[in-house]
């Protein structure tokens, strides 16, 4: 990989604690299509992170297919948080009419996440959709109970993300309850994406840009897979965000909401305008860096050092080798 010389390493703190990381950090790539964004998560190694740094070139080197759509309808992201907290992020989420709500935490009760989807469902009203992302982190027979109940606390649920780590998991849970499962984790840390689709594991696509190895890799997995999909944002700044955008207005089919709103969940961003939602929608634009936005959220010398390394560790993979 050509990684180009213009880079800049930033940290952004989070409002709430999200996915276990309170400082988002990321570098920009700045080439002759545009800027792009590597952003994956600091415990991830170089061949995970490869994609995430083949998205990037894709967008600095390359740029995107032309749009279908000039918005993107998108949900509001509900942290683990309780009642209250939970409800004031969809009254402030700028009309988003579906709430994507984080469930299975380690630590919190079914109780206190029935209490968070009651809070959301009142918040939005009879007419909004609840969607809930338990990343994983249910067994069965766990998911099976908790969705029956989280699914009556949500007055009727969209779908469920994840609710399983394998895909094996997703099958039987699938065949157990009559809300629709989403695949996400199983299709984007997957040796073999297609595996949802093969053991009938799930109704629904989430793909994200980054993970996945750019927008065109996307489509071509949107094509192949053969489910309707849900573009989801890997808690990017903006410039990673207008990837997602850029996917989600490039699919020939967007029957679901997009989980593209989540730049709300950091307290800066690097971009002159951010990309968040006016009533419930996100523009598909490409948002133009903040040259003083970049003095302000640059990382120290050390974390520098350390996405430096990353970017290394990389390129000595040899790109024929990256999956």
């Amino acid at each position: 990989m050509s990684v180009p010389g213009e880079r800049h390493v930033f940290s952004i703190p989070m409002t709430v604690r999200f996915r276990g990381i309170t400082v988002r950090e990321g570098m920009l790539l700045r080439g002759p299509a545009g800027w792009g964004e590597f952003s994956p998560f600091l415990e991830y190694d170089a061949r995970v992170a490869a994609p995430w740094l083949r998205s990037a070139l894709e967008a600095a080197d390359d740029g995107w297919p032309a749009p279908l759509r000039e918005s993107i309808p998108v949900n509001v992201t509900v942290a683990a948080v309780g009642p209250d907290q939970a409800a004031e992020a969809v009254r402030a989420s700028s009309g988003c009419r579906t709430a994507k709500v984080k469930v299975a935490e380690p630590g919190q009760s079914l109780a206190e996440e029935e209490a968070r989807l009651e809070a959301v469902r009142d918040a939005l009203g009879p007419d909004g959709r609840v969607r809930i992302d338990a990343n994983g982190g249910w067994s069965v027979d766990g998911a099976v109970a908790a969705i029956r109940v989280l699914d009556r606390a949500a007055g009727g649920l969209e779908y469920v993300e994840q609710p399983c780590a394998t895909v094996e998991e997703l099958a039987l849970v699938r065949r157990r309850v009559d809300v629709p499962i989403a695949a996400d984790e199983s299709i984007r840390r997957a040796e073999d994406p297609y595996r949802v689709r093969d053991l009938e594991a799930a109704d629904i696509a989430v793909l994200k840009v980054q993970p996945l190895g750019g927008v065109r890799a996307c489509l071509r997995i949107a094509e192949d897979i053969g489910l309707p999909v849900v573009v989801s944002s890997a808690l990017e700044s903006s410039v990673g965000i207008a990837a997602g955008v850029a996917l989600a207005a490039a699919l020939p089919e967007l029957p679901y909401a997009c989980g593209l709103a989540t730049v709300q969940l950091l307290t800066d961003d690097v971009t002159v305008s951010s990309l968040l939602p006016v009533d419930g929608e996100l523009p598909v634009v490409r948002p133009d860096v903040d040259d003083t936005a970049l003095t302000r959220l640059r990382a120290d010398d050390a974390r520098n050092a350390v996405w430096a390394d990353r970017v290394a560790a990389i390129e000595a993979l040899g790109q024929d080798r990256v999956p």
